[in-house]
């Protein structure tokens, strides 16, 4: 294990779109959280050499200054690599000089800011806070302090939203400069305000927009490494890759996943089992076959693709031979290429219904 993930389930307000588990701040509850954190981290981290950690949520930057140093003192507990990525989920009301030099001092090298959007009709939709001006003094100071690996998140279809905006809105984003753009279309989930309130916004609006986010980012030399994640060059996430490569990782905090052993497993989502030490919701140690799904769908999301020689010497068997390539080469959903098979690029907004052929 090379990766990290820690899981940090607090905000300071629930955003409408989301699913994940995530509770109001409270001192006191993250205080307990942290604690029971830190012993599921003693029980069962292996002292492996680190590479990449990744601390999500939730908002992990909602945490307070006594919160944060007892989170990095947990964090201290692993055997960190020289060449450390180390990633903090933010929200821009979040950054500050104080919390600069906080996380900088621990190791933090990379920022992914919770931006999503600058248009005022968007973010009350997702009751969320972003202002441009605010956040462009912010970079420039995260900058000055000496990271320069920001990523920014940016959200588009959602319900009414119309071309024009998405392209002011992807045009203010780039006006930033990150580094790194992560995009995420909006599925409406169970479970969120807006199940049932809204549908999710047509298909072929929601295509076009992802069409129109491709070309542009591509004029500005940004890397379409993943199908939804964009970089400059040398700036793609590691931790990430982690996942799309199907290496395995540690994931640590309530509702987290893993991936050990050749076991796949997920931590409970109830609060209260999590803080008695129950950490484990369920547990599964994976097939051959199963392994090997595994890869083919997380490897074609990466717009490189799946190596096909690395498939045959991890798994002593022709890509071909266990999965219908064939005939997507032939409908030309698939390509090879280079030693490299691959979601054709005119298709990867369906790579969906082209998995469910393979697998």
């Amino acid at each position: 294990m090379e990766s990290v993930y820690i899981h940090i389930p607090f905000c300071r307000s629930i955003c409408s779109y989301c699913d994940f588990s995530r509770f109001i701040y409270n001192e006191k509850e993250a205080d307990k959280y942290l604690n029971a954190l830190e012993e599921e981290v003693k029980e069962y981290y292996l002292n492996e050499e680190i590479k990449t950690i990744y601390i999500g949520g939730g908002t992990p930057s909602v945490l307070s200054e006594t919160l944060l140093n007892k989170l990095f003192k947990i964090i201290n507990l692993f055997n960190k690599s020289k060449k450390l990525e180390f990633t903090i989920e933010c929200n821009p009301e979040d950054i500050n000089e104080s919390f600069l030099d906080l996380i900088i001092k621990n190791g933090v090298n990379r920022i992914s800011i919770g931006v999503q959007s600058f248009n005022k009709t968007k973010l009350e939709f997702m009751k969320r806070n972003s202002d441009f001006l605010d956040l462009k003094t912010k970079i420039n100071l995260i900058r000055q302090k000496g990271i320069n690996n920001i990523s920014l998140d940016l959200m588009y279809a959602l319900p009414k939203e119309e071309l024009n905006v998405f392209k002011k809105d992807l045009k203010m984003f780039l006006k930033l400069n990150p580094d790194h753009i992560s995009t995420y279309s909006l599925i409406i989930k169970e479970g969120t305000e807006i199940f049932n309130k809204f549908d999710n916004t047509e298909e072929e609006i929601e295509i076009e927009m992802y069409n129109y986010l491709v070309k542009k980012l591509k004029q500005k030399k940004y890397i379409h490494y993943e199908v939804s994640n964009f970089s400059k060059e040398g700036y793609e996430s590691k931790h990430n890759l982690t996942y799309w490569n199907n290496k395995e990782y540690y994931g640590f905090g309530l509702s987290s996943s893993g991936y050990i052993n050749g076991f796949r497993y997920e931590n409970t989502k109830n609060m209260k089992k999590y803080l008695e030490g129950n950490y484990r919701d369920n547990e599964k140690l994976l097939s051959k076959q199963e392994i090997m799904e595994d890869e083919v769908m997380l490897g074609l999301r990466k717009i490189k693709g799946i190596n096909v020689e690395e498939f045959y010497e991890k798994y002593n068997v022709n890509i071909q031979d266990v999965f219908p390539v064939k005939p997507l080469l032939k409908s030309k959903e698939l390509v090879y290429k280079n030693g490299y098979l691959f979601i054709n690029k005119d298709k990867i907004y369906v790579m969906n219904e082209i998995l469910l052929k393979l697998i």
